[in-house]
């Protein structure tokens, strides 16, 4: 039974266009089988492989509701268990001598359960998206929860110190490569408890598919995009190398502006200039985007 109000829990649900070739069935297989075996897992890769969205779907696939968790700098324990949070008054009046009247109050905080505590105590599935953002120590909660299924909690809650988990209760975690910017090393003890897959650029097969889904294009057009952002990887001119999201940004530009698909058609062109170029020399290099852009006119002038 779900509890009432509360709006993080989502239902489970088949994503809209979720595009699944061998590649990626391969590790939606791998991950449920894992979690099957009673061990919590974790899509690490860089922004735009895909961690989030397969995390979702594989979370549609258990059919049990989900609660979602975004890492922070900011969070503590208490974002993840819950906490004290307002007051609950409590007034009992009495007037059974309508010539006497007694008044009783009693005040007292209110403890409030935060999202960890609510897929623990129901068996939903947590997903924590980005939990490397988050301070090492907001995690520790996490430790006994996947260990030894038991979750510590405030001895001010009702005198209720711990909660055992609900046998339901799963966790599929994704995270930035640690190299990121405002990512955290995770504790060992941490990651010693998940199975981590780190997921790559998807293959081609998978990327004209994925392409071709959000963008609407014609499957040749959508094998020329990835056509052109696979030779840019292959340069060796990409401070990053550009995702799949960069040939979905291409692919719904150009639809929009009815433009054709080949670097003869100016629009393209620059469309190809702004967003690939854009995703490869994030740091803002003017030197750096210039290499990128010279690489991508010469593709264009191939294409």
């Amino acid at each position: 039974m779900a509890p009432e109000g509360v709006a993080t829990v989502l239902r489970p649900s088949p994503l809209p266009g979720f595009v699944e070739t061998p590649f990626v069935q391969s590790i939606v297989e791998r991950a449920l089988t894992y979690m099957a075996a009673g061990f919590p897992v974790h899509f690490r890769g860089a922004s735009g492989t895909g961690k989030t969205t397969l995390a979702m779907h594989v979370a549609s696939k258990l059919d049990r509701p989900v609660v979602m968790v975004h890492g922070d700098e900011e969070f503590s324990t208490s974002n993840l268990v819950g906490g004290e949070n307002g007051y609950r008054t409590r007034k009992v009046i009495d007037n059974f001598i309508h010539t006497v009247l007694k008044t009783e109050e009693d005040v007292s905080r209110s403890w409030v359960d935060n999202r960890l505590t609510i897929a623990c105590r129901y068996g939903f599935t947590l997903i924590y998206d980005e939990f490397t953002r988050s301070r090492p120590e907001a995690n520790n909660a996490l430790l006994s929860v996947l260990q030894e299924r038991m979750l510590d909690l405030s001895a001010a809650r009702d005198g209720e110190s711990y909660l055992r988990v609900h046998p339901q209760f799963t966790a599929i975690f994704t995270s930035n490569p640690e190299e990121y910017a405002g990512v955290y090393k995770s504790q060992d003890a941490l990651r010693d408890r998940l199975v981590t897959l780190d997921l790559e650029l998807f293959d081609e097969e998978t990327e004209v598919a994925i392409t071709q889904a959000k963008s609407g294009l014609e499957q040749a057009d959508a094998e020329r995009i990835v056509r052109i952002v696979h030779q840019l990887r292959a340069s060796g001119a990409c401070e990053f190398l550009p995702t799949v999201r960069g040939c979905i940004m291409l692919g719904r530009a150009a639809r929009v502006a009815g433009c054709s698909i080949a670097g003869a058609d100016p629009r393209f062109r620059s469309f190809c200039l702004d967003i690939l170029a854009s995703e490869s020399s994030r740091g803002g290099s003017a030197s750096q985007t210039s290499r990128v852009k010279t690489v991508l006119n010469d593709l264009m002038d191939r294409c």
